[in-house]
């Protein structure tokens, strides 16, 4: 992706020198399961390590010099992406009669406190609707390149892509929709809601894509590839088979590898926004 040199957004609260909470640093790998319906659809102020116990207390060791570098970089690259999805998605409501409300993103390191509850960087990257704030600790950077398989800048810029879809979604009132919803579920019920605001939010990361590239062509050779192996990469089939040995659809939260993949190509290619009713594909019903 051609960033250096572009506008980074000032919808940035950078707490990475600062300490957010109860609960320590972990792997964002298993955070992706883990973290299940509290990366979105909690409204309540949830301490996460009721959740995942076997996260020990622990601080984060100082980074060195090299590694506080790579990750001032990273935090450029994702100011970047921020500013690239406001100046398509300004657009796009605008052209609506609609006006865009843009969301923070909160850079952390280790554990962060958010209206949605504490998180840590086991939860990976999550949007909290009670406060329009995106939160990433730019260690999942290296979680896609070293433990998913997923390297690549685009790969990043489709995760945050993705949590801007969930932005999208709130303001929309989907995310109001099926938070009723959850209370009127079973759990196994409310999990196919879960992954169809999941793939909606996959489609609305590939509508982004379309729509920067088409006006801006800031995309290089194989950006797309990279973020379509990141969506295949993160697909809950795929994880819970590397993470438990077996697979069980009904606890899926995000969807399979396939599902994300075609969700995102299909924004990508139409960038359309009429065409991603994730709740009217029968397939997921």
């Amino acid at each position: 992706m051609k960033w250096i040199g572009r506008r980074q957004s000032s919808n940035v609260d950078d707490r990475r020198g600062v300490s957010g909470g109860k609960i320590a640093t972990g792997g964002g790998v298993v955070g992706v399961i883990i973290y299940l319906l509290f990366n979105f659809f909690s409204g309540n102020n949830v301490d996460l390590s009721q959740i995942q116990p076997q996260l020990a207390e622990q601080s984060n060791p100082p980074l060195t010099d090299e590694e506080k570098k790579a990750d001032d970089e990273r935090a450029s690259f994702v100011k970047v992406v921020l500013a690239e999805t406001e100046d398509v998605w300004n657009t796009i409501f605008s052209q609506n009669g609609q006006q865009y409300s843009e969301p923070t993103l909160v850079l952390f390191r280790g554990r962060v406190a958010s209206a949605c509850g504490h998180a840590s960087a086991a939860s990976g990257p999550f949007y909290c609707p009670g406060d329009n704030q995106l939160y990433i600790d730019l260690s999942f950077y290296e979680d896609l390149q070293y433990k998913l398989n997923a390297p690549g800048d685009f790969a990043m810029a489709y995760v945050v892509a993705h949590e801007v879809g969930h932005h999208i979604q709130n303001l929309m009132g989907t995310a109001e929709k099926i938070n009723r919803l959850r209370q009127q579920s079973r759990e196994s019920e409310f999990n196919k809601y879960s992954v169809m605001m999941e793939l909606q939010a996959d489609f609305y990361a590939g509508v982004w894509a379309h729509h920067t590239q088409k006006v801006k062509a800031i995309l290089d050779e194989g950006d797309i590839e990279e973020a379509l192996n990141a969506a295949n990469a993160i697909g809950d089939d795929r994880l819970q088979q590397q993470t438990t040995g077996e697979i069980v659809p009904d606890a899926f939260t995000h969807g399979t590898s396939a599902q994300r993949v075609f969700w995102f190509r299909k924004g990508y290619e139409t960038g359309d926004m009429k065409q991603g009713n994730t709740f009217n594909d029968a397939s997921l019903n």
